[in-house]
């Protein structure tokens, strides 16, 4: 049991130390064509509130390019399509949050097994934090996909 655990852990610090620098470096990146991608960047992953509202413009004083929140009257059904969006933005924000506090819970589960030691109780409550976690996550990605896919399908 102990050699299992040892050889997972070898292969997760493999896979976080040098795998994912390497595809992190070779990842493409992305260009957006419209530009509108600048305007709506994400902090860990957590999209601004107003994603799926701006409109990137060039500031003629200036001549640099400004981002700036679209005109509700704009849009195809009005105020209702922008109160839509900012509530799905808004839906989204929080199933992210939740998924960033069960990663956090599943590292605080594995520092728990970790140092209970020869511990059966903590051990076991380090083994259902990690499954509550895990849990909490495929839920939350499992929403944030389906929030995802609504805001594809009613983008103004």
């Amino acid at each position: 049991m102990k050699k299992l655990f040892k050889n997972l852990f070898l292969a997760l610090s493999f896979g976080v130390l040098v795998a994912a620098p390497l595809v992190t470096v070779a990842a493409p990146i992305q260009a957006s064509a419209a530009g509108v991608a600048e305007c709506e960047k994400t902090f860990l992953g957590i999209p601004p509130w107003y994603r799926g509202l701006t409109e990137k413009k060039l500031n003629v004083a200036t001549g640099e390019d400004q981002c700036s929140i679209i005109d509700p009257s704009t849009l195809s059904n009005g105020i209702q399509s922008f109160i839509t969006v900012i509530i799905l933005n808004v839906i989204q924000i929080g199933l992210t949050a939740v998924g960033i506090i069960a990663f956090l819970f599943m590292l605080y589960g594995g520092f728990q097994f970790l140092t209970g030691g020869s511990n059966p109780s903590q051990i076991e409550n380090a083994r259902k934090t990690i499954l509550n976690a895990a849990i909490g996550l495929v839920i939350s990605f499992g929403a944030v996909a389906i929030v995802t896919l609504i805001f594809g399908v009613i983008k103004p």
